[in-house]
């Protein structure tokens, strides 16, 4: 889940300041269970606009808005509506904003409604908590399925620092558990020699690779 906040309203005002037609995209998936970009975050958005003078020509929520091809499907069905809009405003991730760009007409600008936080577990409505970095290179194996790359607030892959207290918090705030105690806690009964084990550096390369997930054409 792509965890996901609304920027500040003058922001967004600023990006729209010279347009006055708006064609606003939400997403059906990650935004809507955030409450940043679902129907109801749409519409209020509409309101919003409307009552800074902007016109809104139309709306839509992407199923979901990461989704190439039924973004260009959804954007064709709205031509009509998006022929009026001089800008696009969407309303969810980083992924969904660059997928209706390049969905879209490369001449009609495109703009984020939301900043991209993390991926997150949802705890239950409205609470989340930050898991995994998308680091490329997942080593959960050997760490009961706890990402010290994430959790820990070092990001170590090799044992706790010299910061852990005695009841397992980390140095960085007394409210937070290190992430190494935690994983201490749940091998403990059993083997713990794959924390035996040197964990060479990550391969920075693979994080931000700008790689399909398969070659063109989905073989």
């Amino acid at each position: 889940m792509t965890i996901t906040e609304p920027k500040p309203l003058e922001e967004i005002l600023g990006y729209l300041k010279d347009v006055s037609k708006v064609f606003i995209i939400g997403c059906s998936d990650c935004a809507t269970v955030v409450k940043t970009g679902g129907e109801p975050e749409v519409a209020a958005m509409k309101e919003t606009l409307a009552a800074n003078g902007k016109t809104v020509v139309g709306t839509m929520i992407g199923e979901p808005g990461c989704h190439l091809l039924n973004m260009k499907r959804q954007l064709r069905e709205n031509k009509d509506a998006l022929a009026e809009a001089e800008a696009i405003l969407v309303m969810s991730c980083g992924t969904g904003t660059q997928t209706a760009a390049a969905a879209g007409d490369k001449d009609l600008p495109v703009y984020p409604a939301n900043n991209s936080l993390y991926l997150g577990q949802v705890e239950r409505q409205g609470h989340f908590r930050e898991l995994c970095s998308a680091c490329g290179e997942c080593t959960l194996t050997r760490t009961a399925a706890i990402c010290t790359v994430t959790r820990c607030a070092k990001g170590l892959q090799n044992g706790p620092c010299g910061g852990t207290t005695a009841e397992g918090k980390c140095e960085v705030s007394p409210d937070r558990d290190c992430a190494w105690y935690l994983v201490y806690e749940a091998m403990k009964s059993g083997a713990l020699d794959p924390l035996r084990e040197y964990v060479a550096p990550k391969d920075a390369r693979l994080r931000p690779g700008l790689r399909p997930v398969a070659p063109e054409g989905g073989k």
